[in-house]
């Protein structure tokens, strides 16, 4: 049964979480409420006490207002990688921590089933077999690419080991210059020298106000014709309006399992443009998510009763 769920005994809360306490295992001692973010918001007198809130998957937009109703709040544990739809919203003495690791393997392995299936036309041959229709091609394959992963983080990592076995050459490129065990990290500040060889651009970077509209129409330009454009970070990384302009225009091809706005509307040209595969976010939400995230809640909890530090944070306490 979903909604708040108050431990025996009647002991006062310290944290809220959507798990229930014989899945914490060794943090199965812990107070804790159950909320899964359904059913409405918790009462009042169970906020009043809680220190450690995992924010449900998916349902940031609903616990925001919650937040400052929480005085005794020291840590939010998103189960999500990206956090941007949090960060305004954290009170002052609260640490927020993202889902780091938890969403690699689900979100690499999507990153490359739209490579895949965007470069040898699989939406193509769907639509032929929804009409009985044996349609054969000649596509490009992977092998022999250059691959350029735009935000070398945990996923963009795990994208790049997936790619291992393709016969691709990889490129990586962060926020600044660094080595790393498979090679050079390059700046982001050389992408348009990158860009125009690259075959293939995954996006796996943060939404920040940085990279907000970081693919812009000079960036899109910078890509060579018939280049390929992944995005399974945020849909606000890329300027929508530019990238409708280059499809249009045929010049590019686009798998998008995030959009901005999202979810994208009824009618917007984004649904009718070529070349364009659009899956609905839903790169971390497979098998592979929810062991991962109670592994990490786990993990995050028993440190918050020990007082120790806590990992994947993302506004420290001081912020």
């Amino acid at each position: 049964m979903s909604g708040v769920e108050r431990p025996p005994g009647g002991r006062t809360a310290r944290s809220l979480l959507p798990y229930r306490p014989a899945q914490l295992g060794a943090a199965s001692g812990a107070e804790t409420e159950f909320w899964d973010g359904t059913g409405g918001p918790p009462p009042q007198d169970v906020l009043d006490s809680v220190e450690f809130f995992v924010v449900p998957y998916g349902l940031a937009s609903v616990c925001v207002p919650l937040l400052r109703r929480m005085p005794r709040l020291r840590v939010v544990q998103s189960l999500s990688a990206g956090v941007d739809d949090l960060v305004p919203h954290i009170p002052s003495g609260v640490t927020l921590c993202n889902a780091g690791g938890v969403h690699d393997a689900s979100t690499a392995e999507l990153a490359l089933t739209l490579t895949l299936a965007s470069l040898r036309g699989v939406p193509g041959f769907v639509r032929a077999q929804d009409d009985g229709t044996w349609q054969s091609g000649y596509f490009p394959s992977l092998a022999d690419r250059t691959v350029v992963i735009c935000g070398y983080g945990s996923i963009g990592q795990a994208v790049e080991e997936r790619l291992a076995g393709f016969e691709c050459q990889v490129v990586r490129v962060a926020r600044t210059a660094r080595p790393a065990p498979r090679g050079p990290v390059r700046s982001i500040a050389e992408l348009p020298d990158l860009l125009p060889g690259a075959d293939v651009v995954v996006l796996t970077l943060p939404l920040t106000e940085r990279t907000r509209h970081l693919v812009d129409a000079e960036f899109l330009a910078a890509m060579r014709d018939g280049a390929l454009l992944v995005n399974v970070a945020r849909g606000a990384v890329v300027d929508t309006g530019a990238l409708v302009a280059e499809l249009e225009r045929g010049r590019l091809a686009a798998a998008l399992d995030v959009t901005d706005p999202e979810p994208l509307p009824e009618g917007h040209p984004l649904w009718r443009t070529p070349n364009t595969l659009i899956t609905p976010h839903v790169g971390g939400n497979s098998s592979a998510f929810p062991p991962r995230a109670l592994s990490l809640v786990r993990a995050q909890l028993l440190r918050h009763l020990a007082g120790e530090e806590l990992v994947n944070v993302i506004l420290p306490p001081s912020s």
